[in-house]
């Protein structure tokens, strides 16, 4: 189990985690009252590996090693989401209930959010492609260079999308890039 006593009350960490059985995506961002900091984004590659399980394992394995790095207090999964092979969403819903199980072994609370809900938490466009959504984090966090695929940008996007619907900046019924600014003009830089 983690322990949290030397943290704050308003401090907290976020790991957003993009599930893949090719490749998962994670990202960390830490949360100090109303401001959010970019702490990691990466990827874990799982081309290499032929066997399912061994994914399987693999994903486990490395949720188990972020956890006991980084002592995320919370985490925000990509949902699968809907497609037309079948055998693919099953492959998808294995690797995120893994990545889960990981989490819910330590005792951390999860929230799953829907593509569409986190591509318009960071961009206001649900249907935003996954090159506007990593730019719209590069903006928001500051991020000098985007990495070359963007499954750990997606990741990254999962944990502010958190951060963005649990109460901490409240956001209007105007929605995008002009609209986040004119609310959280202490935020942007």
């Amino acid at each position: 189990m983690q322990n949290n006593t030397n943290k704050s009350t308003t401090e907290r960490i976020i790991l957003g985690i993009d599930p893949g059985t090719t490749i998962m995506g994670f990202g960390l961002i830490k949360v100090v009252g109303n401001k959010m900091t970019f702490m990691q984004l990466n990827e874990l590659q799982l081309k290499k590996y032929s066997d399912h399980y061994v994914k399987l394992r693999v994903i486990f394995e490395r949720t188990i090693e972020l956890i006991e790095t980084y002592h995320p207090d919370e985490i925000a999964i990509e949902a699968p989401f809907f497609g037309k092979n079948v055998q693919s969403m099953l492959k998808l819903g294995r690797a995120q209930g893994v990545a889960m199980a990981a989490g819910l072994s330590r005792q951390i609370p999860i929230t799953e959010y829907e593509p569409k809900k986190i591509k318009m938490a960071i961009t206001g466009n649900g249907n935003a492609s996954k090159e506007q959504v990593a730019k719209m984090l590069q903006q928001l966090l500051g991020l000098k260079t985007l990495p070359t695929n963007l499954d750990s940008t997606d990741g990254l996007a999962a944990a502010v999308c958190h951060f963005f619907n649990s109460g901490r900046v409240q956001i209007g019924k105007s929605s995008g890039w002009g609209a986040f600014v004119k609310q959280n003009e202490d935020r942007v830089g």
